[in-house]
């Protein structure tokens, strides 16, 4: 069959030739139609993911949309090593193998189930946001970030604030559902006030796709704004912009920030994939927006380093 492919460390995937996979106990085969490509595909095909794998060759993807053997569609999640989400076929765990609504196509499946699981599990599992609540997404002009305030619209929250580096990027997230947006090209002392003047009203959850230097400012923000130990609970999910900070230690000890993280690791993964199965069950009815880019699937070499701004690009397939 073919597949991409990873033949060594640092090497852009390519269309070749693999070995079809054949499903052990508990696995099920997918003829694949659709698979994203994102961020964290990059980074672990490149190994520098913290979940990478460094024995080559190795199938490229994590997920997927396709057909199972006996016709059924579903999304797939995490399929068996050595084997990836783009290729004609693929093999994974049968419980990772979602049944997807009818009124909604692969690509789009296939496009939105990752990113938007990176929020729908950080609302749900580890913020635990409740309705009413107010919640500040840092970096919502990302293909994740505007489905993360569409998303904290959806669960309920009363009020968005969405953070942006893209200014002009930024004037569209109103129309999906922000109520207030924050540009982060601003001098430092004016951003913390605006942060502050935010916190101040209050802010209940933060969901953080940047890191950098925008994080620090806003734990120093919600921390210097004080609001009687209330809980800010801020959730690390992306590092767009730095993997480190430096953050003062007198920001945690003076304020009740609950800092914590959503990934891999942090969620089991049985509730990720029921995260992703609940996303997938209300984008329809919720009205979620993502622009996607299909791309044929041999193509994947030149596709690879494309800009994805106007689209999240999918590979697709027609499967054998």
């Amino acid at each position: 069959m073919k597949a991409a492919l990873v033949k060594g460390a640092g090497l852009i995937p390519v269309y070749g030739d693999f070995a079809d996979p054949a499903p052990s106990d508990g696995e099920s085969r997918i003829a694949v139609s659709a698979a994203a490509l994102s961020p964290v595909v990059k980074s672990r095909a490149s190994g520098t993911h913290y979940s990478s794998s460094q024995r080559f060759p190795f199938g490229v993807g994590i997920d997927g949309v396709g057909r199972l053997d006996d016709g059924r569609r579903v999304y797939f999640v995490m399929p068996r090593a050595p084997y990836g989400s783009m290729a004609e076929r693929t093999v994974a765990p049968s419980a990772q193998c979602l049944a997807i609504p009818d009124e909604l196509d692969d690509v789009t499946a296939a496009a939105i189930a990752n990113p938007g699981m990176s929020s729908w599990a950080a609302f749900v599992e580890r913020a635990k946001l409740k309705a009413g609540e107010t919640v500040l997404v840092n970096g919502a002009t990302g293909t994740a970030g505007r489905l993360a305030v569409q998303i904290a619209k959806y669960l309920g929250a009363k009020k968005v604030v969405a953070t942006g580096r893209n200014a002009d990027a930024l004037k569209s997230i109103a129309a999906l559902g922000a109520d207030i947006t924050i540009p982060l090209a601003a001098d430092d002392a004016a951003l913390e006030d605006e942060l502050k003047m935010q916190f101040a009203q209050g802010v209940d959850v933060v969901i953080d796709y940047l890191w950098g230097r925008s994080a620090e400012r806003l734990l120093i923000a919600g921390a210097k704004a004080g609001l009687d130990a209330i809980p800010i609970r801020f959730v690390q999910v992306g590092s767009a912009s730095g993997s480190d900070i430096a953050l003062p230690s007198a920001a945690l000890r003076s304020s009740a920030i609950e800092l914590m993280g959503s990934g891999i690791g942090s969620i089991p993964l049985d509730r990720f994939v029921n995260a992703i199965g609940n996303l997938l069950h209300a984008a329809v009815p919720g009205g979620f927006q993502i622009a996607t880019n299909p791309i044929p699937l041999s193509d994947v070499e030149d596709a690879w380093s494309r800009d994805d701004s106007k689209g999240r690009i999918v590979f697709t397939s027609a499967p054998a």
